[in-house]
């Protein structure tokens, strides 16, 4: 029988140094302002593509819980919610939308 604990261990030690070394690096140099500012919008980047996404792909009965989502989600955004409390806002919203009352 073959083991595969060598082959999880080397793809977990690939997986793992490209993420620790630029973290142990850039740990003792501050950032510069304009680099900071450009990785605090990353995470409302990712959330649009995702939503757009979404959007392109959603069934045809969801759209308006699509529509309703990517809303509330832009709102939130907006008012500074942070992405974690904007998605849940777009699932909540989505949800109300679909929920058979």
């Amino acid at each position: 029988m073959t083991t595969y604990l060598p082959l999880i261990i080397g793809m977990m030690i690939v997986t793992y140094l490209p993420r620790l070394l630029p973290l142990i690096i850039l740990s003792k140099h501050p950032l510069p302002s304009p680099v900071r500012r450009f990785l605090c919008y990353i995470p409302y980047a990712a959330l649009g593509a995702l939503i757009v996404r979404g959007v392109a792909q959603s069934a045809s009965g969801m759209t308006p819980a699509t529509l309703v989502g990517i809303a509330v989600a832009a709102l939130f955004t907006f008012l500074g919610g942070g992405l974690v409390v904007s998605v849940m806002a777009s699932i909540v919203a989505a949800y109300f939308v679909l929920a058979p009352w």
